[in-house]
């Protein structure tokens, strides 16, 4: 058993595809399936089960992969120390961000990451709050920004600000004039949400409860889909206070403040405990305090 066969093994386990885990890997198909086939062999079990067209993971296969990214990531922090030395500072750090916030805190982050820890490029991912959990605790990804609540075994968090919920409804809408929002009041119009899986629908769901009794929700593949479907007329939506800034103005919409008690989120950053670039973790959130924007609200 290699390093090398168990990169491959969580290649594949990743990519669920023979081809695109080569491509990943920069091995050709062949001697990757061969390498994956005579680790299976070396272990008496079978990590995948392989079908026409599809591929998935044995539940054994899923217990050696977890296991294989834990081998992966203390190998990668051997390679870390000698290529670092005494400054956890250098070398790419793998950042992952839920999709609610990676379009709208990465643009204001990473010049401000450039400036403090220049040596230090991020390899970026979004994705789901659930999918992210999975590659942090596999080893597939350094840290993650997510919102709060995120209590998973192994996992530290940081909270780094907070933001609030807004309406955002078409121009001439008949709420257009109003100076704030309740949240029940939601229940009475078409409301767009993001589809299931994304923490966002959740939170709003849970801010404005009538919504699951009576409320009409439609739902988007994302902020700017839901947001562009408000725009033509389709219904309204909520959105978080840092997907409103100026870039993202539109003359075809309006948005409205709720009323007290405001909605509101908390984003946090999570890592390993095992994590040994503790200094990485602090040099993003001391960056994310240098955010000179309304839209953040930095926690003391």
């Amino acid at each position: 058993m290699t390093l090398n066969e168990l990169k491959y093994l969580v290649a594949v386990a990743r990519e669920r595809n023979f081809h695109r885990a080569a491509e990943r890997c920069f091995v050709t198909q062949p001697a990757l399936s061969l390498a994956i086939q005579k680790l299976e062999d070396e272990l008496g079990v079978l990590i995948f089960e392989r079908k026409k067209n599809d591929l998935s993971l044995t539940v054994v296969g899923e217990r050696i992969v977890e296991q294989a990214a834990r081998v992966l990531d203390e190998a990668d922090k051997v390679k870390q120390l000698a290529r670092q030395g005494t400054n956890p500072l250098v070398g790419a750090l793998r950042l992952g961000a839920i999709y609610t916030v990676a379009p709208y805190l990465l643009p204001e982050l990473i010049p401000l990451l450039r400036q403090s820890v220049p040596e230090m490029p991020l390899e970026l991912e979004e994705n789901t709050t659930a999918n992210l959990e999975i590659q942090l605790r596999n080893g597939l990804l350094d840290a993650a920004i997510i919102a709060l609540p995120f209590n998973v075994p192994g996992i530290e968090t940081l909270p780094l600000y907070d933001e609030t919920f807004v309406v955002v409804v078409p121009i001439d809408h008949a709420w257009a004039k109003k100076p704030s929002i309740h949240p029940q009041d939601l229940a009475l119009e078409k409301v767009l949400l993001l589809n299931n899986g994304h923490c966002f629908s959740n939170q709003v769901v849970e801010a404005c409860p009538s919504l699951n009794r009576n409320g009409t929700v439609l739902h988007g593949n994302s902020l700017e889909t839901v947001r562009n479907m408000v725009a033509s007329n389709l219904g309204i939506t909520v959105l978080p206070m840092s997907a409103t800034s100026e870039r993202y103005h539109s003359p075809l919409l309006k948005m409205i403040p709720f009323a007290q008690p405001v909605p509101t989120r908390r984003i946090a950053l999570a890592w390993r405990k095992s994590f040994s670039r503790v200094a990485a973790i602090d040099a993003i959130a001391e960056s994310v305090k240098k955010i000179a924007s309304p839209l953040f609200m930095p926690i003391d």
